[in-house]
């Protein structure tokens, strides 16, 4: 077999793929929290996708993809028995995984998936583990069944009501809270506003809450200097300082600025390519 293989392909919605990956240097050192930068053909963009699964006896590992951009639209596109060019980790400093007490894992979106291994392991320490996962609308929502049989309590919702409760990650946080839920720990994973508001929500609560940021990044090694943020005042690198950060201090309104810098050049490039490629099936 040869590394970096597709050996399944799982459509999960319109926009969201998962990929089952032979890479056995990786499946057998990675731990909750890392990730991995892939990279499609040569010349392509370099893009960190967090692990969600691995398996050391199979040598595979798994990553969910969300088509957002150019290269990630193009990753969605390949099919099982194909190759990624490079798949490299895993990178970043894993997740510190111990008994809190009670802890709430906050999946939003794509999020949820990214959030998966980390509730995994905090439920193999022994917490008591709450999963809330939040989406735009019901066809958004995903590995809700996963969450479900792996966590004591799953609350799922949307933002336009079409499942579960109506309105967002926040709400249902307030609702725990509400009922007399004691939470010692968050661990959030989603879109940047998303894990801003619910940052300041756990942390008003006393909550403890940790974000897994996702700044502009290039090598993953923390040479290119592309991923800094701040916490506490001070600079990190998110490639190799996190992604996941104590989150009561980051400056999320410096990294909404930094990660919105190049989105007319993003968009631009994803209209050329949608507008160039040409699918296997021979439609545009």
């Amino acid at each position: 077999m040869q590394e970096n293989t597709i050996l399944e392909r799982v459509q999960l919605n319109d926009v969201v793929v998962k990929f089952v990956i032979y890479k056995p240097l990786i499946a057998k050192s990675a731990r909750a929290g890392q990730f991995v930068i892939l990279r499609g053909r040569e010349g392509g963009e370099r893009v960190p996708v967090t692990l969600v699964d691995w398996d050391a006896q199979k040598g595979t590992i798994t990553v969910i993809i969300q088509a957002i951009g150019k290269s990630t639209s193009m990753f969605n596109n390949f099919q099982q028995g194909e190759q990624f060019l490079n798949v490299a980790g895993p990178l970043g400093t894993p997740v510190e995984i111990k008994n809190y007490g009670t802890v709430a894992v906050v999946g939003g979106g794509v999020g949820i998936a990214e959030v998966y291994p980390i509730a995994r392991a905090l439920k193999e320490a022994g917490n008591k583990v709450i999963a809330v996962l939040g989406a735009r609308n019901k066809d958004l929502l995903i590995l809700e069944p996963e969450m479900k049989a792996l966590c004591d309590q799953t609350l799922s919702t949307t933002d336009d009501g079409s499942y579960g409760l109506k309105g967002m990650v926040t709400d249902a946080i307030q609702k725990l809270h509400d009922a007399g839920e004691v939470i010692n720990a968050g661990f959030i994973i989603g879109p940047i506003p998303m894990m801003k508001f619910t940052s300041r929500l756990m942390d008003k609560l006393g909550m403890n809450p940790h974000a897994s940021l996702n700044p502009i990044m290039l090598d993953g090694t923390g040479m290119c200097g592309c991923c800094r943020v701040t916490v506490e005042g001070k600079v990190k690198f998110a490639c190799v300082d996190g992604p996941m950060f104590p989150s009561k201090t980051i400056d999320f309104d410096e990294l909404i600025r930094r990660t919105s810098e190049y989105k007319p050049l993003e968009k631009q490039s994803l209209e050329n390519f949608q507008k160039d490629h040409v699918c296997k099936c021979g439609l545009h």
